[in-house]
This record gives structure tokens, C-alpha cells and sequence, in this order.
């Protein structure tokens, strides 16, 4: 992981924008770490930000993309109950396209991501909705950096 985290920030915004793009995914990956690393060394946080969310979101898309191809019968066989996918169609299928804010918590948001896939939610409702969460989920993390980092050196 480390090796990855070194030649992501190797590599600037691209090598960012592909992290959050891998950890966006069903991959799990630590783009944050690799954000703070490029704004340690001198890159624009802003600039940082922008990029990781947008890395972040495409990612997050990927997943809803898979879930808008798949078929129920695919999630059954790598093991996911049929009970279990319709509990979870209901859960979403109340609060619409919007779920997609919650896509940027571990685990669960790129299970957010197939469900609203698989039901056909507005895809551009939920990429804007993806993207604020996303973004948001990256800000708070780059001002308790900036935060800490303020504090350490005064």
C-alpha cells in the first residue's frame, strides 16, 4: 500500500485523481492519504480537492454503471441473498438518487452506488449528489489536516 501511496503522489494530480479513482471502485484504497501527501508537498489544496472528488465520483460511477448492467442473479452468486438485495432496493428506493451523497462512506457507499444502478436512479441526480459527498467527505479531511498542520507549526 505504501509503494502505491509513493508512486500515486510520484505522479501529482493524475496519480490522485487515479487513486480516488481505484478507491471510488470496489478496491479499496487510501486516496486520502495520498491527497495530504500532495498538498505536504506543496500542491494546491484546492486544486487537490477538486481532483480527488472528481476521481472519487467517476469511481463511484463505475459502481453504479455495474449495477445499472448487472442482473440480480450476479449478486447471487458471488453470495448476496436475494432478502438482502430487497431489503436494500427498499432502503434506497425511498430516498432516490440523492442515497448517491452517502457514497463516500467506506464499504457501504459503493453498495449505494450498484443499488442505485440497479434501479435506474437518475444518473445525473446522482452523479451531482456522488459529488458533493465526495467532495465533502475530502474537505472536512483537508481542513483537519490544514488544521493540525496550522497548529504544529505555530
Amino acid at each position: 500500500m505504501e509503494t502505491l501511496i509513493t508512486l500515486a503522489t510520484d505522479w501529482g494530480y493524475p496519480g490522485l485523481f487515479l487513486a480516488a479513482f481505484v478507491a471510488g471502485s470496489i478496491l479499496p484504497f487510501s486516496s486520502e492519504a495520498v491527497m495530504i501527501a500532495l498538498v505536504a508537498l506543496g500542491l494546491s489544496p484546492v486544486g487537490c480537492l477538486l481532483v480527488a472528488a472528481a476521481g472519487n465520483t467517476l469511481g463511484g460511477m463505475t459502481c453504479y454503471w455495474l449495477g445499472h448492467q448487472g442482473k440480480r442473479a450476479w449478486f447471487e452468486r458471488i453470495g448476496i441473498r436475494p432478502e438482502h438485495l430487497d431489503r436494500a432496493e427498499r432502503f434506497v428506493a425511498g430516498r432516490g438518487a440523492w442515497m448517491a451523497l452517502f457514497a463516500f462512506l467506506p464499504t457501504i457507499g459503493e453498495a449505494i452506488a450498484v443499488l442505485l444502478g440497479m434501479m435506474h436512479s437518475n444518473p445525473r441526480i446522482t452523479v451531482v449528489a456522488m459529488w458533493l459527498g465526495k467532495a465533502a467527505r475530502y474537505a472536512v479531511i483537508l481542513y483537519i489536516y490544514l488544521f493540525i498542520e496550522q497548529q504544529v507549526i505555530a
